[in-house]
C-alpha cells in the first residue's frame, strides 16, 4: 500500500515539475474567455427569472428524484422533456442523461458487440475513448477529419461498423466534413454517431439538424452545460435504439436520476432560444473580430472555439499567467493532454465579450507567438 502511494506522489511530483499539475480553484474574476457559455445563456437575467418563477411556483421541482428511471425516477418531467426534444430536433425519440459523459458511456458501451468496430476520429472527446474501453468491440482511429482515410479503413472491415464523430472539435475549434462522412458512412452501411456538444445552440439545434442527415445517423449526442447554460445531455436516435439503452446500458440503469428542476431547465432553455433567435448574431461578430487580428489558427472561421497553438508548455504557462495578470481568463492545453509540439490557448469567445476585450487580448497573446 505505501508503495502504491509512493507512485501517486512521483506521477503528481513530475506534473508539478513539468507545470501540468490540475488543481481545483475557486472561480475567478476577469473576463471570461475560457468557459462554453458561448450564448451567454448562464449569466442571462431573463433566463434565470423565467426559471425562478417556474420554480417558485413548482417548488417540488427541486427534490430529488430519490432513484433511478427504472425505479422511482422517472418523472412526468422527464418524460414530457424527452416528448419536448424529440419533436424539436425532428427525431423519433430522446433519451436523457445527466452528462454527455453518461451518455456517451451508454451509447459506446452498449451498442457495439465483441464481433463490431468502432471507428473514431482520432481527435474525438476522451468519453468515446473511456466509453470503448467498456465495450468488447474493437476500435481503430481514422486520421482527424480525413475522409480518404476513413473510406480505407471501411473497406476493409467485415461485420458492423460505428463511426463517431463530433460535428464542432473541442480542442482544435474545427467542424467535421459531417455530410461527406454521413455519405461515406451510408456507402459502407456503417452506423454514424454524431457528438454536438459545441455546436448545439451555436448553430441552430447542431449540424446534424441543419443539414437535415437526421435520418442517415443512428444516434446523435446533444450537450445543454454549453451554449444553453444549463446541464444534461440527450441522445436522438429511434424507438429501438432507445428502448436498447433502457435496457441494456449500464450508465443509464445504475444512475440516480437528476431532479426535475434539470429537465425544466432544458426545456426553459430552448424555449428562451426559440423566442430569441437572433442570440448567435453577436457572438459570430466577435468572432469574426477575433479573426481581424490575424492570429494564426487552425480551428474554422465561424466556430466559437479559437486554438491558438503555443508549442512549448512553460511558454505556454507563461502566457495564461500574462493574461490572468491582465484580467482574461483561458484556458491553456498542455502536452500529454494534446500531442507535445501542439500546446495551445483554447479561446472560447461569447456573445457577450466586447471588441475592446478581444483586441486586448490579441495584443497580449501576439507577444508570445
Amino acid at each position: 500500500m505505501l508503495n502504491h502511494f509512493h507512485y501517486f506522489q512521483e506521477a503528481l511530483d513530475k506534473r508539478k515539475a513539468n507545470q501540468t499539475l490540475r488543481i481545483l480553484k475557486p472561480k475567478s474574476a476577469g473576463v471570461d474567455f475560457y468557459s462554453n457559455d458561448y450564448l451567454g445563456l448562464a449569466r442571462n437575467k431573463e433566463l434565470q427569472n423565467l426559471l425562478l418563477k417556474q420554480i417558485n411556483d413548482h417548488p417540488h421541482l427541486l427534490s430529488g428524484s430519490t432513484g433511478s428511471r427504472l425505479i422511482s425516477g422517472n418523472s412526468k418531467e422527464v418524460i414530457e422533456t424527452e416528448k419536448f426534444i424529440s419533436k424539436e430536433h425532428q427525431n423519433e425519440s430522446a433519451l436523457l442523461f445527466s452528462s454527455g459523459y453518461n451518455a456517451n458511456l451508454a451509447l459506446f458501451s452498449t451498442l457495439p458487440n465483441r464481433h463490431d468496430t468502432i471507428i473514431v476520429d482520432e481527435k474525438i472527446h476522451r468519453s468515446v475513448h473511456d466509453a470503448c474501453k467498456m465495450s468488447h468491440a474493437r476500435k481503430l482511429k481514422f486520421k482527424h477529419n480525413d475522409i480518404v482515410d476513413l473510406e480505407q479503413i471501411l473497406k476493409r472491415q467485415k461485420g458492423n461498423c460505428y463511426v463517431a464523430i463530433e460535428s464542432l472539435y473541442s480542442m482544435d475549434g474545427d467542424f467535421a466534413p459531417i455530410r461527406e462522412i454521413a455519405e461515406i458512412a451510408k456507402k459502407y452501411n456503417a452506423f454514424l454517431i454524431v457528438d454536438e456538444a459545441h455546436s448545439f445552440g451555436v448553430f441552430g439545434y447542431g449540424l446534424v439538424g441543419k443539414y437535415q442527415l437526421q435520418t442517415s445517423v443512428l444516434a446523435t449526442v446533444i450537450t445543454y452545460g454549453k451554449a444553453l447554460g444549463s446541464h444534461g445531455a440527450a441522445i436522438l436516435c429511434d424507438e429501438i435504439i432507445k428502448s436498447y439503452l433502457v435496457n441494456f446500458a449500464s450508465p443509464f440503469i445504475y444512475t440516480t436520476a437528476a431532479q426535475d428542476v434539470q429537465w425544466r431547465s432544458i426545456r426553459t432553455g430552448y424555449e428562451f432560444l426559440k423566442a430569441n433567435k437572433n442570440t448567435s448574431s453577436s457572438l459570430q461578430q466577435n468572432i469574426k473580430v477575433f479573426h481581424q487580428q490575424n492570429i494564426k489558427t487552425p480551428s474554422s472561421e465561424n466556430s466559437p472555439i479559437q486554438a491558438v497553438l503555443v508549442s512549448d508548455n512553460h511558454r505556454l504557462k507563461d502566457l495564461q499567467d500574462t493574461l490572468l495578470s491582465e484580467g482574461f481568463l483561458t484556458y491553456a492545453v498542455f502536452s500529454p493532454t494534446v500531442k507535445q509540439g501542439t500546446e495551445r490557448l483554447r479561446i472560447c469567445l461569447h456573445s457577450f465579450n466586447t471588441e475592446e476585450e478581444i483586441v486586448t487580448l490579441s495584443e497580449i497573446i501576439k507577444r508570445f507567438i
